[in-house]
């Protein structure tokens, strides 16, 4: 069986657990090791016995954690050349024999994943999301993109399951009390991907095989997990056997069972 679940989710730090019957890894380690150690073990999964870490991009809500990760155990961290340079703190340091480079668009196995990297528009290095592929299951995981191009959403069709990035409401996002230039930041092209926008991306997706979605990301200042799961729902023509769930910020969302 293959499962899945938010550990933690937003601008605070990120971190995706993804397990099949003899596989466990995560992506992203943006909050304390000792946040993480924790969130895993309300799942009694002990640190220890994770197989491997992917990595989206450098951003610190995506690799907060990393650095004491790779002080204090031994677990192959999954990184394209680029990301892992813009990490300065680190990539100054030797080279640590766990850091394993992957090549963007070229696929990788790490126990009983496949693993396709794509590209997606974000203001980072060189910035990414993950196909994970278990016998004939898709999970894609999407979050931090500023804009659904057609050839990002040729890579999440027949996905499954997606985790998906829900930012903000452009309406909140407007009156909100952030400085316009982060403003511009959040809703640009490179950015953050609205309620709205996310809708569309899933009424697409459901048409292509798409059975459910968690949406992440969400911002605390503007939005609301209520208005997310209502605008993307709103969006979608039909949703039948299809099940929507929200990550929360600052604990473990459920496990869910891609069946």
């Amino acid at each position: 069986m293959l499962k899945y679940c938010s550990l933690y989710s937003g601008s605070s730090g990120n971190s995706f657990l993804i397990q099949s019957d003899n596989t466990s890894i995560l992506v992203d380690v943006g909050v304390s090791l000792k946040k993480l150690t924790s969130a895993l073990s309300s799942f009694d999964i002990d640190i220890n016995n994770i197989d491997a870490i992917l990595i989206t991009h450098e951003h610190s809500d995506h690799t907060k954690g990393l650095s004491s990760v790779l002080k204090k155990y031994n677990i192959p961290i999954y990184i394209n050349k680029a990301t892992w340079d813009s990490l300065y703190e680190l990539s100054n340091d030797d080279l640590n024999s766990n850091i394993q480079f992957f090549n963007m668009q070229e696929e990788f196995k790490i126990g009983d994943f496949k693993i396709f990297p794509f590209p997606i528009p974000h203001d980072a290095a060189n910035p990414c999301g993950f196909n994970i592929y278990y016998k004939s299951k898709k999970l894609s995981i999407a979050t931090d993109i500023g804009h659904i191009s057609d050839k990002l959403l040729s890579y999440l069709e027949n996905s499954t399951s997606i985790i998906l990035e829900s930012n903000y409401d452009p309406e909140i996002l407007k009156y909100s009390s952030y400085p316009y230039v982060l403003k511009r930041r959040i809703a640009g092209s490179t950015g953050h991907l609205s309620n709205e926008a996310a809708g569309k991306t899933i009424s697409k997706l459901y048409n292509s095989g798409l059975k459910n979605a968690l949406l992440v990301h969400l911002s605390k200042e503007n939005n609301f997990p209520e208005l997310a799961y209502k605008t993307v729902l709103d969006e979608m023509e039909k949703h039948d056997n299809f099940s929507l769930d929200i990550a929360p910020r600052d604990i473990p969302s459920k496990m869910i069972n891609i069946l």
